[in-house]
């Protein structure tokens, strides 16, 4: 009869992943699209043309996807828009959606 003199344990290891938000920029009658565009590459790090795209994305749709993030990066980049909109005399806002 064999026996087993070494121990055998399985472990399980589940990964939870943190939520992902998505970030939309709004669109306004005022804000001007040349601004939105700064916004577009200054904060969300697009290049110019992935820009202009979401730029025209909001102005037809009434909102544009800029990006997709953790909870703390995506309110993070929603209170820079907000801000950088503030200073410059825009009323753009900026909302996000747990995905």
């Amino acid at each position: 009869m064999a026996t087993r003199t070494d121990l055998e344990q399985e472990t399980i290891v589940e990964v939870i992943y943190p939520k992902k938000y998505k970030v939309y920029l709004l669109n306004d009658d005022y804000t001007s699209m040349e601004f939105v565009v700064d916004i577009l590459i200054s904060i969300f790090h697009k290049s110019l043309s992935d820009a202009q795209q979401t730029m025209l994305d909001i102005h037809k749709k009434n909102r544009g996807l800029c990006g997709i993030y953790t909870h703390e990066i995506a309110e993070t980049k929603v209170m820079q828009v907000h801000k950088k909109a503030k200073e410059s005399g825009f009323p753009l806002k900026a909302v996000m959606e747990e995905e």
